[in-house]
């Protein structure tokens, strides 16, 4: 059977319930159909590049869907339906993706990168990166001038 990608972004003021709720009953129509959901990964509310009827953030969830054509035909035509669903994608691909998908390997390293301390870097506090160390002191005005004066 075909494997598909399916990606949707539902908008900014429907609960996390509803989101999930939504998620249930779109799995339920592709099993109800002869599918499979292989995954599903649900990625928070993010920002939208730009504004999409009036939302600037979404809730953005994916399904990987094993099953016939027919499905994303059904699912695609209960999303135009369904007041808070903004945008749909669903890309057919030769294999799905086992483990997470790149933007939740993203989200572990923004973790990551917060919990080592952040700062400019990640190097820490110091501002440029304890480069001025290896350059030495710097010379003052006054070095300058009387180095001139001699």
């Amino acid at each position: 059977m075909p494997l598909y990608e399916h990606v949707f972004l539902a908008r900014q003021d429907a609960s996390a319930q509803q989101v999930e709720e939504f998620t249930t009953q779109i799995t339920g129509v592709i099993e109800g159909l002869g599918g499979k959901v292989a995954k599903t990964e649900n990625w928070g509310v993010r920002s939208l590049t730009y504004r999409m009827n009036k939302n600037r953030k979404a809730h953005f969830v994916l399904l990987n869907i094993d099953g016939p054509a027919a499905i994303v035909s059904e699912i695609e035509r209960q999303e135009r339906i369904n007041e808070d669903i903004i945008r749909y994608l669903t890309v057919r691909v030769d294999e799905l993706e086992e483990g997470p998908s790149a933007m939740m390997r993203k989200a572990d390293r923004d973790r990551e990168r917060d919990d080592r301390g952040g700062g400019f870097g990640g190097r820490g506090g110091d501002r440029d990166g304890g480069f001025r160390s290896e350059r030495g002191p710097r010379r003052s005005r006054d070095d300058e001038t009387a180095s001139v004066e001699e």
